[in-house]
């Protein structure tokens, strides 16, 4: 992200002029602005983001209708793997029923199209501004090299009290670091975590 930039959007979109012209707008409001063409490659960037504890995506704005995989399936993937980045649909007026039901499905809001700048920002502002009001602090930051030290043993079922033996550490403290894990992958049991430890690749 630039010095100057607010927050680091990916816009998804297989219309090359829209996506232009979505990030022209919100890169003159500073926000730093990842442009793609399918969801697929946006996909491969937030997971390699994460595998690389890189300054990831603090926003999503993605079209409904897209060849192969469209915003609604994009939509879902985001919501399993990285439940903590908020979501916005663009759509043409035809396919507003289709955003309607985007949101009740997670996304925060669409936006219709042509898109309009006021619009769009007024939309991208309150996304941005409940997602920090929500959003945990340890969520999406990377993991200490205990952290993930411990991680690689829940993966392997170890449980803590032989986590703690192995690592010569309290019972309480493993309990600690396993808490701080599983808040900054954004999962609340155990499932979940190994789910998403294996789609960011801890587990290859």
């Amino acid at each position: 992200m630039g010095n100057n930039a607010i927050a680091r959007i990916f816009v998804v979109d297989d219309d090359e002029e829209l996506r232009a012209a979505v990030c022209a707008m919100l890169n003159r409001s500073k926000y730093d602005c990842v442009c793609f063409d399918n969801a697929a490659s946006c996909l491969k960037a937030l997971k390699d983001d994460q595998r690389n504890h890189a300054e990831g995506c603090d926003l999503l704005v993605t079209d409904v209708k897209m060849p192969e995989k469209g915003g609604m399936e994009l939509l879902r993937e985001v919501n399993r793997l990285f439940p903590w980045i908020p979501v916005v649909m663009m759509t043409a007026y035809a396919d507003i029923p289709t955003s309607v039901r985007a949101v009740k499905s997670g996304a925060f809001d669409f936006i219709e199209k042509p898109v309009d700048e006021d619009n769009l920002l007024d939309v991208v502002e309150s996304a941005l501004l409940k997602e920090m009001d929500l959003h945990d602090p340890l969520v999406g930051k990377p993991l200490t090299r205990s952290e993930r030290i411990v991680l690689c043993l829940i993966l392997e079922g170890i449980s803590n009290k032989r986590i703690a033996y192995i690592l010569e550490r309290s019972e309480r403290t493993i309990e600690v670091h396993r808490g701080r894990i599983m808040r900054k992958l954004g999962v609340d049991n155990v499932v979940d975590l190994v789910k998403k430890a294996t789609a960011m690749g801890w587990t290859e």
